[in-house]
């Protein structure tokens, strides 16, 4: 099983650490577009701090972030399962999980990065600023770069099993299933039900979707199929709709009542 995760705006800075080692990290098929970006990334923020602001969409408080994106090099690292935090990550709360829960969030989660393409829980990363929604310049949109590259990495993580793909519509365009794939993928989307009105919270929606992947590696059960996957998150105590499948894989709604 693969489930691929968004990243989040907010991280947290490793305060010591070895700098970042692009060979070191898991999924090495994208160590030389990662490299690209970093490259360039690293370049305007240092050479054109002022442009780099108004690319990143940056304020005039936050020049911090631009000094911090020009010295990513050498900056110190993390477990990105350290460095992302955000609603989701606060709910899923990684660094707690246990024994075979622990060792299946090394191999089942991978997160989605404007910088990295795909990261694993333990890749070392510094903290670092580039959205999905980005267009850089010498390097194009974020998103079209990683669709022309991401592919073969999110195939070899997956192997044969199960892609559950939680990530936000930012990071969707980075990877799109082909036709022989869609059919092992599932998206989840969160529903608050309140007087039989339904509707997309979007706080809610990350910490369930957190709450969810928590279950799931707890639990340790690898579905193969989005109908058995439904069948599983019902056993786990969710109220579960199926969708009909699409070109994005079998969509499944997550019905809650409280929040």
């Amino acid at each position: 099983m693969l489930i691929l995760l968004p990243p989040s705006e907010g991280k947290t800075a490793p305060r010591r650490g070895l700098p970042l080692e692009l060979s070191a990290l898991s999924l090495p098929v994208l160590t030389a577009p990662r490299s690209t970006v970093l490259e360039t990334l690293v370049a305007l923020c240092r050479d054109q701090p002022e442009r780099a602001a108004q690319v990143l969409g940056l304020g005039s408080t936050q020049a911090d972030e631009v000094r911090r994106d020009a010295a990513l090099p050498g900056a110190p690292t993390a477990r990105a399962d350290r460095v992302y935090s955000g609603v989701l990550y606060e709910a899923l709360d990684l660094p707690s999980l246990q024994g075979a829960a622990k060792r299946r969030a090394t191999s089942w989660l991978a997160v989605t990065s404007g910088l990295f393409g795909l990261v694993r829980p333990g890749d070392r990363i510094p903290a670092y600023r580039l959205s999905g929604d980005v267009t850089l310049p010498g390097v194009g949109p974020v998103a079209t770069w990683w669709n022309r590259h991401l592919s073969p990495a999110v195939l070899e993580a997956a192997g044969s099993g199960l892609v559950v793909d939680l990530r936000s519509s930012t990071y969707a365009s980075f990877w799109r299933p082909d036709a022989d794939t869609a059919g092992r993928v599932v998206t989840l989307r969160v529903l608050h039900e309140v007087d039989g009105s339904r509707k997309v919270v979007s706080h809610f929606n990350k910490a369930t979707k957190g709450r969810i992947v928590r279950a799931l590696l707890e639990d340790g059960t690898a579905a193969r199929t989005p109908r058995r996957f439904a069948e599983q998150l019902r056993d786990l105590g969710w109220t579960v709709e199926e969708g009909p499948a699409g070109k994005a894989g079998t969509r499944l709604d997550v019905v809650v009542a409280e929040l």
